[in-house]
């Protein structure tokens, strides 16, 4: 299994392999994002020159880090359960829109503030219903003599580096405050995502997808040791060839974009809050431990932190909706 990952380790960040129980180095320079624009098998054979080329660094004795820096975040919502839901949590009302099933659906997410497992998130201000979405998100990488444009199913199957575990964490009064003005979400979801604790590449998975190209992995996630949780990745309403071709079209995917699954059924607490028709299990609070896995990936843990004290919310003036200036009063 090649395991692609970024770590600190004697006050430094470093890039390259986990083989085992052992973190090996790419040389000075090179780093996750190099090995995304050389593409899977080029990838694949430098991991075969370096993993087990030098004594490495002990898994143990390293911080890791997200696996990448994305260049872009899509994050879809492709589970038919968790929409269920959440539509019920969020909008009071049953049952699953019919444009869900027509085509795939996403929004863009913040590339800049991912972290990786082990970090602790803060609660964002003004927040009190702080949740957390259990993914898994396919990493993009090059295909020589592809533009990454209008791709078909097949050709964005190629597109597909690798897979890691994403936690889209989402301070859930915000989000639905936001989106009753048919918009967003936003501040309710880009304080923080998770991404990590590696990328496992493509090719480990090759020979695990069903016939129709979904992968049937576990995923679950727990909240201080308790199972809240769990699901298959085969669940999703389409497989993650067809959601990257869907976001090629009339656009373009490049190497280092993330596209996230969407939350697996029963994988977060806002679903659990609609079908209860309560918030049992309760909204997370500081000093709480989330800890995802996924089936032939790996697992992410991060630790609640404090709420930050703010007032970030500015109301709107109510202006007159003038369509010429008008003259200043005169002076007496």
């Amino acid at each position: 299994m090649v395991k692609i990952a970024r770590w600190n380790h004697d006050g430094g960040t470093q890039s390259g392999f986990v083989d085992g129980d052992t973190c090996f180095a790419l040389p000075q320079g090179q780093d996750v994002q190099a090995l995304l624009d050389a593409g899977l098998d080029e990838a694949l054979e430098i991991a075969r020159r370096f993993i087990g080329s030098g004594p490495g660094v002990p898994l143990a004795d390293v911080q890791l880090l997200a696996p990448l820096q994305p260049a872009t975040m899509r994050d879809f919502v492709a589970f038919e359960e968790h929409v269920e839901g959440v539509r019920k949590s969020i909008d009071g009302v049953a049952g699953v829109v019919p444009e869900w099933y027509e085509a795939p659906t996403f929004y863009f997410t913040n590339p800049h503030t991912v972290t990786g497992t082990g970090d602790v998130i803060g609660i964002p201000a003004g927040c009190t219903d702080l949740d957390f979405e259990t993914e898994v998100a396919a990493v993009v990488g090059r295909v020589p003599g592809s533009d990454g444009s209008n791709l078909s199913a097949a050709n964005a199957h190629r597109h597909i580096f690798g897979y890691t575990i994403l936690n889209d964490w989402s301070a859930r009064d915000l989000q639905r405050r936001e989106m009753k003005v048919s918009l967003g979400p936003c501040k309710g979801k880009d304080f923080a995502n998770t991404l990590g604790p590696w990328i496992v590449t493509a090719d480990e998975f090759e020979d695990r997808h069903d016939a129709e190209g979904f992968l049937p992995i576990s995923m679950s996630v727990d909240v201080n040791g308790e199972q809240i949780g769990q699901d298959l990745l085969s669940n999703m309403g389409w497989p993650f060839a067809e959601l990257v071709a869907y976001a090629s079209q009339d656009s373009v995917v490049r190497p280092g974009d993330v596209l996230g699954s969407g939350t697996c059924g029963s994988g977060c607490l806002a679903e659990l809050w609609g079908r209860n028709g309560s918030q049992t299990p309760p909204p997370l609070k500081t000093g709480d431990t989330v800890r995802m896995t996924v089936e032939g990936i790996g697992t992410v843990e991060n630790r609640v932190g404090d709420r930050r004290e703010a007032a970030t919310r500015v109301p709107a003036r109510t202006r007159p909706r003038n369509r010429t200036v008008q003259p200043a009063p005169s002076a007496i």
